[in-house]
């Protein structure tokens, strides 16, 4: 028999003892009576027995074996006797040893449903796996499968818990499975289970789960920070034993009841702090960690006022989730401070109540529903806004349908793991948002006819723009018109009008119901029009629709009118379209032998030349993406001018021999000076806000001119910028056009 868990007791002949693993299960869950639970081990034992297949593809192990890890798992987070028995028998139901209805017979129906619904979530493995595209109809059955899942999980959390210790447990014994395997297990568990187990609340199975991902995803930086770690375990052990006796001292000394412990940070959560703050593993403050649990919330707060007095608080390194909890419903106080010999240590302060719901999340709902404690407000609460979030992502797929599957898993991840702000309806009423919503952002989560009538926002009793950033605390009012008319400026993501995966797939639901012949002219007015002020109108966009691979020009202004694809992807397309030799398909330009100008304004690939010196024209001031040719000029190198460029035709009549064909390099690291021409109606202030915008774009500004019309009263600017390449100076242009009295803004030549 292969080994189980060590909780799992085994008898002198290598078979599992089953009396003893049940006390130990009843020791954790506190259920009186496992007779039943006794009843499921014996008919899964022989279910496996009665098969000359004994094992399942879990590096060996039987299902029987999985089943009793399972359990464990589920006994940890002191779930009910009817949990225990589902996540018994799962394994063996899921490998046919045993018959769905053979379970409903024996223990009943409400538990031949949880395991059903467990089954049902393998929808999500292939939703995410973009590689396997469906066959013709799979998808239908793709919908509904995830549609009873996510039924499944708001009936009854429960199924999601059975199957978060599951995956637990597959992740665990895939080590000696192939890489293919253990990279294919290890993605599912990072991309949807680890954040699932966030949001639910669950900490030590969503580290767990984290960090087995990590080792296998990303072994060889694993590596170095388990060895950096183990380096330094028994000195940090030491010292942590040390701060700990020191500070029960100093508690008592006070009258404080706690408990106190050291903990160790998980590596993935070390890693991704390191990446985030580009900082190395000496700078991460919170490898040595303390936890401190007394009785009650006034103690928190006298316990951290002792552990500041005791030590000094490092600034900015304080959090109180207690007054104001995480989205998934977790409360602490989070404080840093330099400990003995200047070491820093992270503490952590809680009530019991508190760490019981970090760590067991929404089971600890059953905790503290049954006998000697009452439901607390927080318990509870936390427990009824997980459920809401389920609902939530279950009524948001039942409104788009089929074509809401493919941002299932991009909201289901980005929901689990983003910072939540919380505002207020008119009414008063709550509503969380994604760090940095907007009030189109709210409109679509209260609801999808009000975000389609949108037609402005107060925010606090005072209008703001539908792109203004939404604040914990501010009180919204939606503005509305009668008839829906989303506009198409909300989907660009360069106007920063929404930030949430779930307002714009119901923007781009709405476009995909509009005529096709109306999407047509709308895409084509819209786009053209946007090339036509990049001064990339010349294109042909046949050529376009190929690198795109769309059928015909008429579905590219279609995909575009209705959202589905951006702007930014149409110039990555429109650049390489214009470059004569495409040999990588990764990159949107040509980077083969380069030349590098003097004044870093120009990166060129000149065929069979190397390291030229060039410069780019200052008549036509060409950009990457512009269909360009080379002059060589006597004494500085090859000249690039965009192909229409008049002076260029002048050369090729006079000196033909001397111009070349070019390409532009994918180096974004060179800048090129281009001439922007706006016109506007002549206000205070226009030159401020125009140079605002300059600098939020970290736009070099070379020159600018301003000649105001009186008679007019029109202003006309020329402004000098150098940019890296049409994408970035189409997200200037954008946002120029923006500003109030704005007339025109466009490239010039």
């Amino acid at each position: 028999m292969v080994k189980v868990r060590e909780d799992i007791p085994v008898s002198h002949d290598g078979s599992v003892d089953l009396g003893t693993w049940l006390e130990l299960v009843q020791q954790k869950t506190g259920i009186e009576n496992l007779a039943d639970l006794n009843r499921a081990a014996q008919l899964a034992l022989s279910s496996q027995q009665n098969l000359s297949d004994s094992t399942n593809a879990w590096a060996g192990q039987s299902c029987f074996d999985s089943g009793l890890e399972i359990v464990s798992i589920l006994a940890d987070l002191r779930m009910d006797q009817q949990s225990l028995i589902s996540g018994l028998l799962y394994r063996a139901v899921r490998e046919k040893k045993l018959a769905l209805e053979t379970v409903s017979k024996e223990f009943g129906q409400k538990i031949a449903d949880l395991i059903e619904g467990v089954l049902r979530m393998a929808a999500i493995s292939s939703v995410i796996k973009p590689e396997e595209r469906p066959v013709l109809g799979q998808n239908v059955d793709q919908v509904n499968n995830l549609r009873r899942m996510l039924v499944a999980m708001v009936d009854d959390v429960r199924v999601a818990l059975i199957k978060l210790a599951e995956r637990t447990c597959a992740i665990r014994a895939v080590k000696s499975a192939s890489t293919d395997k253990r990279t294919r297990v290890a993605r599912e568990a990072f991309e949807i289970y680890a954040p699932l187990a966030h949001r639910l609340g669950i900490g030590h199975i969503k580290w767990e789960l984290e960090d087995l991902s990590f080792r296998y995803l990303r072994p060889a930086s694993y590596m170095r920070i388990a060895r950096q770690l183990d380096e330094r375990r028994v000195d940090r052990q030491k010292y942590i034993d040390s701060l700990v006796k020191q500070l029960k001292a100093v508690l008592s000394d006070h009258n404080i009841e706690a408990e106190v412990s050291g903990r160790a940070k998980h590596i993935y959560s070390i890693w991704r702090k390191m990446q985030r703050k580009k900082i190395n593993f000496s700078q991460v403050y919170d490898i040595r960690a303390v936890r401190i649990l007394v009785p009650g919330i006034r103690d928190c707060y006298s316990a951290l006022g002792l552990v500041h007095a005791t030590w000094q608080h490092i600034p900015r390194e304080f959090d109180d989730y207690i007054a104001t909890p995480k989205d998934n419903g977790y409360r602490s106080l989070h404080t840093a401070v330099l400990g003995p010999d200047s070491k820093v240590i992270e503490i952590q302060i809680r009530t019991a109540e508190m760490h019981d719901e970090a760590e067991l999340g929404v089971c600890a709902h059953w905790h503290y529903k049954e006998g000697t404690k009452t439901v607390s407000k927080g318990a509870g609460a936390g427990y009824e806004d997980k459920i809401a979030w389920l609902r939530q992502v279950l009524e948001w797929h039942e409104e788009l349908g089929e074509s809401g599957v493919s941002d299932l898993v991009a909201q289901f991840k980005q929901d689990a793991i983003e910072e939540r702000i919380y505002v207020f309806t008119r009414d008063g009423h709550v509503v969380d948002l994604a760090q940095n919503a907007t009030p189109l952002d709210f409109a679509y989560h209260v609801h999808t006819e009000v975000g389609h009538r949108c037609r402005g926002a107060k925010v606090n009793g005072r209008i703001v723009p539908l792109n203004y950033t939404l604040s914990t605390g501010d009180q919204v009012d939606i503005l509305t018109g009668k008839e829906d008319s989303p506009s198409k400026d909300w989907l660009n993501s360069n106007l920063g009008y929404i930030v949430t995966s779930r307002a714009r797939a119901k923007i781009q639901h709405w476009f995909k119901l509009q005529n096709r012949e109306q999407n047509i002219r709308n895409g084509r007015e819209i786009l053209l029009s946007e090339l036509r002020r990049l001064s990339v109108d010349d294109i042909d966009l046949n050529e376009v629709v190929g690198k795109l691979k769309l059928k015909g020009v008429d579905d590219l202004f279609v995909a575009y009118a209705r959202g589905e694809i951006k702007l930014t992807r149409i110039l990555q397309a429109v650049q390489r379209a214009l470059s004569p030799s495409e040999q990588d398909l990764e990159s949107p330009l040509n980077v083969s032998v380069s030349t590098r100008s003097e004044s870093a304004t120009a990166g060129v690939d000149v065929q069979g030349v190397d390291e030229l010196m060039s410069h780019a024209a200052g008549c036509c001031q060409p950009l990457p993406g512009d269909d360009v040719m080379g002059y060589i000029s006597v004494g500085r190198g090859i000249i690039v001018h965009q192909r229409e460029c008049k002076e260029l035709q002048l050369l090729l009549e006079k000196e033909p021999q001397r111009v070349i064909e070019i390409n532009w390099t994918g180096d974004e690291s060179f800048v090129y000076p281009v001439d922007i021409s706006l016109v506007s109606y002549d206000r205070t202030g226009l030159l401020r806000d125009v140079s605002s915008i300059l600098a939020d774009e970290k736009m070099n500004v070379i020159n600018v001119n301003t000649v105001s019309d009186k008679a007019e009263h029109v202003a006309r600017m020329k402004i000098t910028v150098e940019t890296p390449g049409l994408e970035y100076l189409g997200r200037l242009l954008t946002k120029l056009s923006r500003l109030p009295n704005v007339i025109q803004v466009k490239r010039e030549h």
